[in-house]
């Protein structure tokens, strides 16, 4: 009789269950899904209840002959891929490969690769999780549908290899929406007084203009400004009121996956897609010495800010011991899930603080290591005492104006000695003022009065961490899949980085205004959003995954064939402007597509042959502009110049 078969996800991980297990398993990978939808085809059964028809995936015949080999006569199987929807989908597969008359199969699941979980996940081997593995095909089987049904659409209306997905599109309109409103932006110009002043002892300080007469001033122009200058000569400056108070602040939460990202972007200028990789690494096990990988982080895709109790208190017993009792708390601080979806897992945390960044810096690359460091400082950070901060402000009067000056310092750093956030950062950055020791309604010497002009700025174009943020809160995806989304919207050509912010290109904005001309529940954010949302609860077993597909299929048929007769064919008829041909007067230009990408033509060809390139100026208009085309009609001057303004060649 062969040993017990433990399947795994990963070849990594092999040989640190191996390990632990002994030599009374067999141990093996799947090397990720064995089984998909076919590549070709649609693969989708809609007349029989959606059924999937999965197929092996090519160049996956040797790793199916490796685990029916492995499995042998064994009736045991351990079923261990990572613990999420995509790791049950592939159990399930799995089970599927492998069944036998007499064989049993449970489910494990491996949250940490230590030997203590690893051991205590395989005596408390469970059922396949049928719930979950059905949120996990309807997500495919939706995710299918969308791409497979639309993508067609759009090589026949724009060009060959374009693809729309049910949460890469609404991604791009995300980013193209946010151009659109940045384009639309109108600055308000503003100004702002400051004073430099000085007291009785030093150092010297300044203070803002807030208030005129009790109330908030604003102040639009300089003419105003020059009012008010002249209002404040001669006036003394009193100081009117002390205001001193401590806040106290609290450590975040260990990480989750999108919060991980996140803070990774902004911190370590990693990307989505490298976090989630030297993450990986870090889960699957690292040789801290021969022979002996060790997995040093918990499951990295989660949504759960849960920790085990035995993890805190190991925390705890650090911070004492590095810190002092002062920095530690009583008890472990435990913090709450904003839902219950996927709180199978714990939050991301190293699996034992003791393995400081400090003794596995020979063993980590360095990717590895400052990755590794920022999660263990977050976690420990996670179980310290709160940080105190003295804040102090003084109110300044001068005539019928009020000035303010703030400043701030750390009374007691508490959790801030081990762990700031990029917004930590970003706040100590800036020059924070010390305010002098000054007694209420002593006179203030001024030493000057500093006016600025200002202008109002639009909103920012996206980073991946920003992007990354805006999708979690508005439910789109999840964010194990926001680095494959964020490269798969810059591969197809719908964005480009800008320094390291997302901006749309040409091809974005067209594709994207058919998509929501045409499919505008597909396009609708929260749409997308209620569908995350439900497949959650198909998870919960609240929902049927059945009456879900069919809630979304009914009104999408209807569309796509809609849009198969009126979608506009950039190939062909083209997208319309409000310009006029420049050549003949009186025919309308249009926006088309061609094997060299996107141009404008003279919706009256044959009859008249003008195109040329065109580039949107700040506003977003499109204008045939003179620089760098090729076209036979290049013109040195720009044919539409006499008409450029606000609304000159606007689209959308």
């Amino acid at each position: 009789m062969s040993k017990p078969l433990v399947v795994v996800e990963s070849p990594t991980k092999v040989r640190t269950i191996k390990k632990y297990l002994g030599n009374g398993y067999n141990v093996t990978a799947t090397v990720g899904h064995i089984k998909d939808l076919p590549s070709k085809d649609l693969g989708i059964d809609i007349e029989k209840d959606f059924t999937p028809h999965y197929r092996a995936i090519p160049g996956k015949s040797k790793i199916l002959r490796q685990l029916k080999s492995a499995a042998g006569d064994t009736t045991e199987v351990y079923l261990a891929p990572d613990p999420d929807r995509e790791g049950e989908a592939i159990a399930w597969h799995t089970a599927e490969v492998l069944k036998k008359k007499g064989r049993h199969f449970h489910r494990v699941l491996f949250h940490e690769l230590t030997k203590n979980a690893i051991l205590e996940a395989m005596g408390n081997a469970q059922d396949l999780d049928k719930d979950k593995y059905e949120a996990q095909k309807a997500r495919r089987i939706l995710d299918r549908l969308v791409g497979y049904k639309i993508s067609p659409l759009l090589w026949r209306k724009v060009k060959g290899g374009l693809s729309a997905g049910r949460v890469q599109s609404v991604t791009v309109r995300i980013i193209c929406d946010r151009e659109r409103a940045i384009q639309a932006f109108t600055p308000v110009e503003y100004w702002s007084i400051t004073a430099n002043l000085k007291g009785d002892s030093p150092p010297p300080f300044s203070a803002k203009l807030v208030k005129k007469n009790g109330k908030k001033i604003e102040i639009p122009d300089e003419i105003t400004t020059k009012g008010i200058l002249k209002d404040l000569e001669n006036v003394s400056f009193i100081l009117d009121q002390i205001i001193k108070r401590t806040t106290r602040r609290n450590p975040f939460p260990p990480f989750i996956t999108s919060k991980l990202q996140q803070e990774a972007i902004r911190k370590l200028r990693f990307s989505a897609k490298k976090t989630m990789v030297v993450a990986q690494q870090l889960y699957e096990g690292i040789d801290l010495g021969p022979g002996e990988p060790v997995g040093l982080i918990t499951y990295m895709r989660t949504d759960s800010t849960r920790i085990a109790d035995e993890a805190a208190q190991e925390a705890l017993a650090l911070i004492r011991e590095r810190f002092g009792e002062e920095y530690s708390l009583a008890k472990p601080r435990f913090f709450k899930n904003k839902n219950k979806a996927q709180d199978a897992h714990e939050a991301i945390r190293p699996t034992s603080v003791n393995h400081t960044p400090e003794q596995l810096k020979p063993y980590l690359s360095k990717d590895q290591l400052t990755l590794y460091t920022m999660i263990w400082q977050r976690f420990v950070a996670s179980q310290m005492a709160q940080a105190l901060i003295d804040q102090k402000t003084l109110s300044i009067r001068a005539g019928d104006y009020t000035f303010t000056a703030s400043g701030s310092s750390v009374k007691f750093p508490g959790f801030l000695a081990v762990y700031q956030s990029a917004d930590d950062v970003a706040e100590s950055n800036k020059k924070s003022q010390t305010l002098p020791e000054l007694a209420e309604k002593s006179q203030i010497e001024l030493l000057g009065i500093d006016p600025k002009q200002h202008f109002t700025q639009p909103p920012p174009r996206f980073t991946e961490a920003s992007l990354v943020k805006e999708l979690e809160e508005n439910g789109i995806g999840r964010p194990s899949t926001y680095a494959t989304i964020l490269s798969t919207i810059r591969d197809k050509g719908y964005v480009e980085l800008i320094k390291r912010a997302f901006k749309p290109t040409e091809l974005g904005f067209i594709v994207n205004d058919l998509l929501i001309d045409n499919f505008p529940e597909i396009l609708d954010v929260e749409f997308t959003a209620r569908l995350e949302n439900d497949l959650d609860r198909v998870e919960q077993s609240e929902v049927e995954a059945l009456t879900l597909l069919r809630q979304f299929y009914t009104p999408f048929s209807k569309k796509l064939e809609e849009a198969g007769e009126s979608m506009l064919s950039v190939k062909g008829v083209g997208m319309p402007t409000n310009l006029t041909c420049p050549k003949c007067k009186k025919m309308p230009l249009r926006i088309k597509m061609g094997k060299n990408g996107h141009f404008l033509a003279c919706s009256g060809y044959p009859d008249c042959t003008y195109s040329s390139d065109y580039e949107r100026d700040e506003k977003g208009s499109r204008c045939p502009c003179c620089t760098g085309s090729k076209r036979a009609n290049r013109q040195k001057v720009c044919p539409l110049r006499q008409t450029h303004g606000d609304k000159a060649g606007a689209v959308r």
